[in-house]
């Protein structure tokens, strides 16, 4: 395994940011306040209530959270294309995105991930709304990092060692033989060889091939195979050039190489969706 790397920290509690006050800012802020004061009971205590901001943290809080905490998800988890969790996803409402769509749900806690507009982080601030930001993973630590932070903040301590002891689990029964492989996006997208993608795959046995830009042409395909091609399903059925791309016979493996199909929606976020898809793989790499 490549050297760990320290966790990122998740910023949990209010925003809090120094920005200049001008005046659109101050516009949006003035909009939000004026809903929230019309709400019955805002700034009564209410029972823990959970709005995630992003795909990534919409998926923690489906795995983590229990059914009573989720006030709402982004339009994104309750799309069959982005992820597995997409049934779960649409028996909460669905939001776009922005805080000014979930302030009328009155939340008590919103998750979100890779930071945002400070106009954003203050409002919820005067709004009362805490917060917690995480990082986006960049190790196997950073996803147990912000599982650990999540759990935490649900007070689901239990639910959260259990996914992070799944995760440890296949980093103890890694397999010895790592297999050259590509792991294969539209247009030839790859990995990087010591990214989060390949420390994923390495615990299936598959050892991601360093490669320029993180891409693979048709031709480094037809002359240099890899040994297992992971061709990613992200989107298959949507009509596009980087699809095209990937419907080449060369894309679709060669009588050298060996094609196993991963399912694209999870490693959109890397994050414990992971778990379940790694399991399988291995079993298919069998």
């Amino acid at each position: 395994m490549p050297a760990s790397r320290t966790p990122s920290t998740p910023t949990i509690g209010m925003w809090s940011a120094t920005t200049r006050r001008d005046g659109r800012s101050m516009r949006v802020f003035a909009c939000i306040l004026a809903i929230s004061l019309a709400l019955p009971g805002v700034a009564e205590a209410a029972p823990r209530r959970v709005a995630s901001l992003n795909l990534c943290t919409d998926e923690l809080l489906l795995m983590l959270a229990r059914p009573g905490q989720i006030a709402s998800v982004t339009h994104l988890a309750h799309k069959k294309a982005e992820t597995p969790l997409w049934r779960e996803a649409r028996r909460y409402p669905d939001n776009d995105g922005s805080l000014l769509s979930i302030v009328g749900m009155r939340p008590d806690l919103v998750l979100t991930m890779g930071g945002g507009a400070r106009d954003r982080a203050r409002i919820a601030e005067r709004l009362g709304i805490e917060t917690l930001d995480l990082p986006f993973p960049q190790s196997l630590e950073d996803v147990e990092a912000g599982i650990r932070a999540v759990a935490r903040a649900l007070g689901r301590e239990d639910a959260g060692r259990n996914l992070i002891a799944r995760i440890d689990e296949l980093q103890r029964t890694r397999p010895e033989v790592q297999r050259d492989t590509v792991w294969l996006g539209g247009g030839g997208r790859s990995v990087g060889a010591d990214s989060l993608a390949a420390r994923w795959m390495a615990l299936a046995g598959f050892r991601q091939r360093p490669l320029r830009g993180d891409r693979i042409s048709l031709e480094q395909l037809l002359v240099a195979p890899p040994e297992i091609l992971l061709r990613s399903d992200y989107r298959s059925g949507q009509y596009s050039g980087e699809q095209r791309w990937l419907n080449h016979p060369l894309a679709k493996g060669t009588s050298r190489s060996r094609t196993v199909v991963t399912d694209g929606r999870v490693w959109t976020c890397m994050g414990p969706l992971m778990v379940g898809e790694i399991v399988r793989l291995r079993a298919g790499a069998k």
